[in-house]
């Protein structure tokens, strides 16, 4: 989930994971601020996995600091960018797959817990932001922090219920809801109604479909939606990675204390640290950097349609990797979530 994001000065964006290393990047290209929701004018934003980085496409910090992006740089940039955009997307999902594997030993909550923990460590590591900032800015660090922290909590509070597919395939409502707020075009109102249709045939099979698990799923996503709009102000008060950082590491703070009350000293078993510090790389910093050197080379609007396909990687992954099997209406619905999402996408930097 975690998933996983292009920035406000430059373009906007990913993630679940949520989790921003995305410069306001686009999965939904065209997220409205909390001050302009339900006006025609909006940020073009993306999804969870970028949100906030600040990057200018061409400018390059000369710092020789080490940093996620020169990081990148070194070891991606021979690979063409929609093959970047993929793999993180396939990163993304594998690092659910994975935490799915924990909530045996540890539980939703401790999952959590491991991956935000370890996923604030690496990030505060490579960028160590400054701790002066106004309180205007530590206002928005704070209640992204949160947001992020509640978003990755339903998403396994759903994940441990609902196959992966249609989990990630709910949550997507969320920053498609941010997409299309205030749209006054009437194609935006048909990929709406195309999402909803995606809705009701999930909600076809509900005997196969646990109830709150959807719910879960559908909270992620309007904390998704929330993150996205947030993220955009976190872009405007923040620069690189710091607001990034600092943000994951009061997601940490929620969780953490509610993982280790759920799980206690299971967290620490040597297994289980080391397949978490996987969740936290596989959902956190493998896709940011990922998506930071493909947005160099590739339009916002072409990452926007790309990132579309992450509830139809989902469903794959949960099928390959967690053997979870969907039935043709809900195939169909994630197949509405995506074409919907792509339009919508599409629609939003045609306009801009």
């Amino acid at each position: 989930m975690l998933r996983r994001s292009s920035p406000p000065n430059g373009y906007a964006f990913s993630g679940r994971l949520p989790e921003n290393a995305r410069v306001v990047v686009e999965l939904v290209s065209r997220a409205p601020t909390c001050a302009s929701l339900g006006t025609a004018q909006r940020p073009i934003v993306d999804n969870p996995r970028a949100v906030t980085m600040n990057v200018d496409r061409t400018q390059r910090d000369s710092s020789p600091r080490f940093s996620p992006t020169t990081l990148a740089e070194r070891t991606f940039g021979a690979i063409p960018p929609t093959a970047l955009v993929m793999l993180g997307i396939v990163s993304v999902q594998m690092g659910s797959a994975l935490a799915k594997h924990l909530f045996n030993t540890v539980g939703s909550f401790g999952a959590v817990a491991l991956r935000l923990f370890f996923a604030a460590a690496v990030l505060m590591l490579l960028w160590r932001p400054s701790l002066r900032m106004g309180r205007r800015t530590w206002r928005v660090v704070l209640s992204y922090g949160v947001i992020l922290g509640l978003m990755n909590m339903c998403f396994y509070l759903a994940l441990a219920r609902i196959p992966l597919g249609i989990a990630v395939t709910i949550e997507f409502l969320g920053p498609l809801a941010v997409a299309l707020a205030g749209s006054r075009r009437w194609l935006d109102a048909f990929w709406a109604l195309l999402a909803a249709g995606g809705v009701v045939l999930l909600m076809e099979g509900r005997g196969d479909l646990n109830l709150v698990g959807f719910l879960f799923a559908l909270a992620a996503g309007t904390c998704w939606g929330l993150y996205i709009l947030i993220g955009a102000a976190l872009g405007r008060h923040t620069t690189k990675g710091n607001g990034l950082a600092l943000g994951m590491t009061v997601a940490a703070l929620v969780a953490v204390p509610i993982g280790v009350a759920g799980s206690g000293t299971a967290l620490i078993r040597p297994r289980v640290l080391v397949a978490g510090l996987g969740v936290a790389m596989l959902s956190s910093v493998i896709p940011y950097s990922l998506d930071l050197e493909a947005l160099r080379k590739i339009p916002p609007r072409v990452f926007g349609i790309l990132m579309s396909l992450e509830p139809a990687m989902a469903a794959l992954i949960g099928l390959i990797v967690l053997q979870e099997s969907l039935r043709w209406s809900q195939w169909m619905a994630v197949l509405c979530v995506v074409a919907a999402s792509a339009g919508a996408t599409r629609g939003a930097h045609a306009e801009v």
